[in-house]
C-alpha cells in the first residue's frame, strides 16, 4: 500500500484527516464530504452527454474532465454529477475532486491507484463501493493519458 508521501499536497491532507480519524469516525467524515461536491457548470447540467459514466460504481456516477490554460501551465478541472441519494458516491467523488481538481496532468497521473484504501475505509464501506472510488481514479487516469479537451 502506498504512503501519503506520494500524493499531492492536498490530497495527502485529506487522506491524512481520514488517517487521523478512529475507525468509526472515518465514513461520517466521508459523508460530510459529500455534502461539498460541487455542482455541475450549466454548460454540463443542460448537456448530459458530454459527461462519461463510471459503471463500476453501484450509484450513478458521471465524471468529465478538461484541461484548463493558466499562468502557471495546465491544470486539470474535475466534474463529477452524483445523486444526492447516494452519499458515500458523492462523497468518493467529493475527496477526488477536493485532492485533484485544479493539479497539473503529471501530478494526477503520479497518484497511486491503491490512493482510496489509504482513507481507511475498507471495512466500513462494502468492497463494490471501494472498487467504485478506485474506478474514478482510474476513469480519470485513463482520460488524462488519452488526451484532455480544453475547457469552455
Amino acid at each position: 500500500m502506498s504512503t501519503t508521501q506520494a500524493l499531492p499536497a492536498g490530497l495527502a491532507e485529506i487522506v491524512k484527516d481520514f488517517q487521523d480519524l478512529p475507525e468509526r469516525e472515518r465514513l461520517q467524515l466521508l459523508l460530510e464530504f459529500s455534502r461539498d461536491l460541487p455542482p455541475l457548470p450549466e454548460r454540463f447540467a443542460n448537456h448530459p452527454e458530454l459527461l462519461e459514466q463510471v459503471l463500476e460504481c453501484q450509484s450513478p456516477l458521471f465524471v468529465t474532465v478538461e484541461a484548463e490554460k493558466t499562468d502557471d501551465g495546465d491544470i486539470v478541472r474535475l466534474y463529477f454529477q452524483a445523486p444526492p441519494e447516494a452519499p458515500t458516491t458523492r462523497g468518493f467523488a467529493s475527496v477526488l475532486h477536493a485532492g485533484l481538481d485544479g493539479l497539473s496532468a503529471a501530478e494526477i497521473l503520479a497518484v497511486p491507484d491503491d490512493m482510496p484504501e489509504l482513507l481507511g475505509l475498507t471495512r466500513a464501506v462494502s468492497p463494490l463501493r471501494m472498487r467504485g472510488m478506485s474506478a474514478m481514479l482510474g476513469r480519470i487516469k485513463r482520460k488524462i493519458a488519452g488526451g484532455l479537451r480544453p475547457a469552455a
